[in-house]
């Protein structure tokens, strides 16, 4: 098989041609996908529907700590939430705080308070000249979305196959002090799939900050979202690893069950140490009276153990690894070999990160849009929208069904191979 860089300008005007005629036929089929987020299908909604049926009007709606749920009260969450969310997390129910439905609502809050009101006694971020994050890249979007909202300047820090490049993140973060904060997705990472290897999780735990008040943002929103039953990744647990480093304060571990239960609908938590929960309560105390607890009863008395968590994420990953390996055979297929593109075959997650020939994501992207598949926006895994090589594209094969994705990835593999032939033509 040829690549396209060894074409002569012939071959790849013919091919041009070909690629136009089999991309009109896509045009007029008229689709409407939208592959643009990592949203759970209905058949992985249905599987939790069980959980509507655990609380009625007939049942104990009495915690463990004999405290009424349907009142006020317990602002860390019932004992019960927090040992679920403690198993999920892999830190003991005593360094949880149990929050609302959302992760990513407390890492908003994580940041705007730190923003008004310092880190456990530190300067409040607004009052400073300059506050600055790292963002691994390719990452997630929204968590970028938040430090730009707060006016706060990021710095792009590359991935490799074992996470962020730590000799990048160790230089500057021991030499600026304006450096407050590091975004980390650690396990089957967003978009790449990547897992932080046990080198890299010590590493972070071993950071000697310049900012006694940088803090490593862990968002540990893909821990038990495997796809494979024989193939889990493994992630050294951070928080453990920080203590053993006599660094307990500088994490902290966001997790919630989003993409277990009901996405918008579930349990959320931070997981960190005392002197950070003693910190985060204080506001937490004049925000709030407490979180929804009879929502926290209900995924308890639904999961009862960690166990039943595991047996249920394998029913999601049954209806998720179909989906996935469709698109990576779809890739490997067509193209396998052109020179053109590569991709990671993530093991666990809900992204495959796709790369084109740099100069290329905008235009696939568009073109993908112009024939009917919404994806998500090249350039949104970088900060500000600016991938510096226009080369990264999430795919999100989660929400449409099997027929729906082969057809969305036979979409994407021809506009790759169009936009590709129309750069080099160029």
């Amino acid at each position: 098989m040829k690549t396209y860089q060894s074409m002569s300008k012939e071959e790849l005007t013919s091919l041009k041609t070909d690629l136009e005629a089999k991309y009109k036929k896509f045009q007029e089929m008229g689709l409407k996908l939208d592959m643009s987020r990592g949203k759970p299908s209905v058949e992985q909604l249905d599987i939790s529907m069980g959980m509507m049926d655990v609380l009625n009007s007939d049942v104990s709606l009495i915690c463990e700590e004999g405290v009424d749920c349907r009142n006020y009260g317990i602002l860390d969450g019932i004992k019960e939430a927090r040992e679920l969310l403690g198993a999920i997390s892999e830190v003991p129910a005593d360094n949880i705080i149990i929050y609302g439905n959302s992760s990513l609502n407390i890492m908003y809050d994580t940041v705007s308070r730190s923003m008004t009101h310092g880190v456990m006694g530190s300067t409040p971020w607004c009052k400073l000249d300059k506050v600055k994050f790292l963002c691994p890249v390719p990452g997630y979007d929204r968590h970028f979305a938040i430090t730009e909202h707060f006016g706060i300047e990021m710095i792009n820090v590359p991935m490799t196959t074992d996470g962020p490049d730590m000799d990048l993140v160790e230089e500057l973060v021991s030499s600026d002090a304006s450096i407050k904060g590091i975004w980390c997705v650690p396990k089957y990472s967003n978009p790449q799939g990547i897992t932080y290897s046990e080198e890299t999780v010590k590493r972070f735990a071993r950071l000697k900050p310049a900012a006694k008040d940088f803090r490593i943002y862990w968002d540990n929103a893909y821990n038990v979202h495997h796809l494979y039953e024989d193939q889990h990744d493994f992630c050294l647990e951070i928080l453990a690893e920080c203590e053993k480093a006599g660094n307990p304060d500088i994490v902290y571990k966001f997790t919630s069950t989003s993409k277990i239960s009901f996405p918008g609908s579930g349990v959320a938590a931070i997981a960190t140490s005392k002197n950070n929960l003693a910190d985060i309560r204080k506001q937490l105390a004049l925000q709030t009276i407490g979180h929804d607890k009879l929502n926290q009863l209900r995924h308890v008395r639904y999961f009862k153990s960690l166990d039943d968590v595991h047996a249920h994420m394998k029913k999601h990953a049954d209806i998720m690894r179909p989906k996935f390996e469709a698109v990576i055979d779809i890739l490997e297929k067509e193209l396998g070999g052109l020179g053109i593109a590569s991709w990671i075959k993530p093991r666990g997650g809900y992204f495959i990160s796709f790369e084109s020939m740099d100069g290329c994501a905008k235009d696939i992207v568009a073109k993908a849009k112009d024939a009917g598949v919404v994806m998500t926006g090249a350039g949104a895994t970088y900060p500000y929208g600016k991938d510096p090589h226009d080369s990264n594209i999430r795919i999100a094969p989660s929400f449409p069904t099997l027929d729906e994705l082969k057809q969305a990835a036979e979409l994407f593999v021809l506009c790759v191979k169009l936009v590709s032939v129309e750069k080099l033509l160029a």
